[in-house]
């Protein structure tokens, strides 16, 4: 199950700071959007009921968990952006991105660091 683009700023919260209650993710997020309290509440309960979050409603305080992993997400979503947006071409992703963003010396590195595994892996493959 994809999640909507506001499940996917909860599930950031989440991620990002581990179990919180509805309260502790509307506060993060009213940083950035105004949004109220009880549409953060209302969305928080949806997604419990889809299954993208898990509660614990021992306490008077319900706490939330997020019950899908963030590489799981970002993998399913990466997914589906190159097959709709780019044609299946996963280059022309990684080209689009390294055309639209401007990247350090440090993250520049790290990608040619992960092409360099990828061709060792394709190779040791071959043999």
């Amino acid at each position: 199950m994809r999640p909507t683009d506001s499940e996917l700023e909860i599930l950031s919260v989440l991620w990002e700071k581990g179990p919180s209650t509805v309260r502790e993710v509307h506060d993060v997020l009213s940083q950035t959007k105004d949004a109220g309290y009880t549409t953060t509440l209302k969305l928080m309960q949806i997604m419990h009921e889809k299954s993208l979050l898990q509660r614990d409603a021992s306490s008077k305080t319900h706490i939330y968990t997020a019950a899908v992993s963030q590489e799981k997400t970002q993998q399913q979503l990466l997914e589906k952006m190159i097959d709709t947006v780019f044609g299946g071409s996963a280059s022309q992703l990684v080209m689009q991105a390294l055309g639209q963003h401007s990247s350090d010396k440090e993250e520049l590195n790290k990608i040619k660091a992960y092409l360099a595994d990828i061709e060792k892996q394709e190779k040791n493959n071959r043999k």
